[in-house]
């Protein structure tokens, strides 16, 4: 619980919050594959109450929502399934991986994207099914890289962006949640402990939020994933 109060609260001034759920599941004894989905199901109600706060900018951007939903489901099932059919054995040689590339997204992801020009809209559609496809498989550093994919669209306001962001966030885990519930991959106590602490984390983090700048805690996040990473990559080869 603590753990999931922690990353409500990250999720609501920088994002990484997966960095917290995820390995405190995996360190407090659930299979990889579980501890991921029952993750995505935690976190998942702090994305739905983002996007309720960005109400307002997410109307001034219909066309782009017709646009992109489709894709976010498809993409956010088809990963959803693709972690399903793997097996445990597999997926858990992947995350050592997998947490490399969350936190090389989150190290330099906003660095790329400010030197990124415009691509057509057939590029930012199959960039954007490839990030839903991700983000149903596990997700970490999922928002960075659709703010990534809406820069090559030529957005510049923040604020907009960040709204497209987490209702395609949305979509992407609420359609990889049904399907983790419909399979059994869900630890529904822990699930349920943490989205109770996601959502405290939230609220405190929304407050936080309005007096700390997000530059000032994203070295924190950026150093707690290199921690984790290299503490998964030890304890992958460790005999």
């Amino acid at each position: 619980m603590l753990a999931a109060f922690a990353a409500g609260a990250l999720n609501s001034v920088a994002g990484g919050g997966s960095f917290f759920t995820f390995p405190a599941l995996v360190l407090a004894g659930v299979p990889a594959l579980s501890a991921n989905a029952t993750s995505t199901v935690a976190l998942w109600p702090g994305s739905v109450a983002s996007t309720a706060g960005y109400r307002v900018e997410l109307a001034a951007e219909p066309e782009r929502v017709k646009w992109l939903a489709p894709v976010s489901l498809a993409g956010g099932a088809a990963g959803a399934l693709l972690l399903l059919w793997t097996p445990v054995h597999v997926f858990e040689g992947l995350v050592p991986f997998l947490l490399l590339t969350a936190t090389l997204v989150f190290t330099f992801g906003d660095a790329v994207r400010r030197r990124l020009s415009l691509a057509s809209r057939g590029a930012v559609t199959a960039a954007w099914a490839v990030i839903s496809v991700y983000g149903g498989y596990f997700g970490g550093g999922m928002g960075l890289l659709m703010l990534a994919a809406l820069t090559l669209l030529g957005m510049a306001d923040i604020h907009r962006m960040n709204a497209l962001k987490s209702a395609m966030g949305v979509l992407v885990n609420g359609v990889a949640v049904a399907i983790f519930a419909a399979a059994g991959a869900v630890q529904w106590a822990d699930a349920g402990l943490m989205v109770a602490g996601t959502v405290a984390g939230g609220y405190a983090g929304a407050r936080l939020a309005r007096r700390v700048e997000p530059k000032r805690v994203k070295p924190a996040v950026v150093a707690m994933g290199w921690a984790l990473t290299a503490a998964f990559f030890y304890r992958w080869l460790a005999p």
